[in-house]
């Protein structure tokens, strides 16, 4: 088993299954804090369906990639890679947007179609609530696929115990537990994702300078692969865990620097709250 690959793998399955996770469990526990705990079977069918949709986008894309021929393999593997990249950016700033308000609108929701008297309308919350973060990890991991080669079944089993782990801590939430602090959480692994990202982009950037596609920056920038091959050992690890190669060309160590500085600077700076509405008070009418 490669362990890069396999961490790479666990960390994406985490981040994206912890979202999912939290999701459901936050619409079952109000179903339940407002009496409607009946209709939970509503939640799991729309989950479920939004699951396996992702499942079947995730494996169509990968079967399209493996049926191409060269260059079209490798031009359509750096486009899905490119696509992982800008998908999983956009998830992490959605939701460090999101996060601090994400639980009043699920709940809202949950009141609508209660309100409005079709519980199948739990069914469509959930599928598509879920089915987006389904959609990110499935474009991610063929992403991962795509750029590990042999060490793609280490990837997906990497994935399959971080949803694992994911479920697990959605379990404990639904509990009421606070022992998780879901902040720092999605924060550092947020971290973790954007270095992956930036070394699918890198990846992209490589296939596309091999067919031809890019010809500018070309050249090797450095050579170190007799201290730190990415053929092996720690090399071998950092390359299926954040893209690292031993002889990056110009262009794709400029492209990985520029992601990695630029992203990681707006990701972690500090969110800024709308301010609270000011309540002015209503002077008395002045008695004549």
């Amino acid at each position: 088993m490669d362990l890069g690959a396999f961490s790479s793998g666990l960390l994406t399955g985490l981040r994206e299954g912890v979202e999912a996770a939290l999701i459901v469990a936050i619409v079952l526990a109000y179903l339940v804090k407002t009496g409607h705990g009946q209709y939970a079977s509503r939640i799991w069918l729309g989950a479920g369906a939004a699951i396996a949709t992702s499942l079947v986008v995730g494996l169509v894309i990968f079967l399209t990639v493996g049926g191409l021929q060269s260059p079209y393999e490798q031009i359509f593997e750096g486009i899905t890679m490119l696509v992982a990249a800008g998908v999983v950016t956009w998830m992490l700033f959605w939701m460090r947007r999101q996060a601090a308000s994400v639980k009043g609108e699920l709940q809202h929701a949950v009141d609508r179609a209660l309100t409005e008297g079709s519980v199948w309308g739990l069914a469509v919350l959930a599928f598509t609530a879920v089915i987006r973060e389904g959609i990110e990890t499935s474009l991610f991991l063929v992403g991962q696929v795509d750029s590990a080669d042999t060490a793609a079944p280490s990837v997906l089993l990497g994935a399959v115990v971080g949803l694992a782990i994911a479920v697990g801590i959605g379990y404990v939430f639904y509990h009421g537990t606070r022992r998780i602090n879901l902040g720092s959480f999605f924060r550092w692994t947020g971290v973790g994702l954007i270095f992956i990202a930036a070394g699918l982009l890198s990846h992209a950037i490589h296939e596309f300078i091999e067919v031809g596609v890019i010809t500018v920056g070309t050249q090797t920038a450095f050579d170190i692969s007799a201290t730190l091959p990415h053929e092996e050992g720690i090399g071998l690890f950092l390359r299926a865990l954040f893209g690292y190669t031993s002889q990056p060309e110009v262009i794709t160590l400029l492209a990985w620097a520029t992601y990695v500085v630029a992203v990681l600077a707006l990701f972690l700076r500090p969110v800024r709250r709308p301010p609270a509405p000011v309540k002015v008070a209503t002077s008395q009418p002045v008695q004549p």
